[in-house]
């Protein structure tokens, strides 16, 4: 008896964007997929911990801006 394979539709995509992926020739658009691929990976809960106690230093020494400061800084941005 053949078993038949069933795929969903976002194993199909993936598999798609597999194929699309080897076909790349492009160095400069494979050089920012594997950029986008290590900003989005997950990260260890010890890294995660990491983060946050360097992010409670940097309050604790005043080094932060406050809501209003950060509306003023990303408005004068537009100015530019």
């Amino acid at each position: 008896m053949r078993k038949l394979l069933f795929m969903s539709d976002t194993q199909i995509q993936k598999l798609e964007l597999l194929e699309w992926m080897a076909s790349l020739e492009d160095k400069s658009l494979i050089g920012e997929l594997i950029k986008w691929k290590e900003e989005h990976q997950r990260i260890s809960i010890e890294q995660y911990n990491a983060e946050i106690e360097e992010a409670d230093a940097q309050i604790e020494a005043g080094d932060y801006l406050t809501h209003e400061e950060a509306v003023k800084e990303i408005r004068s941005w537009r100015e530019k």
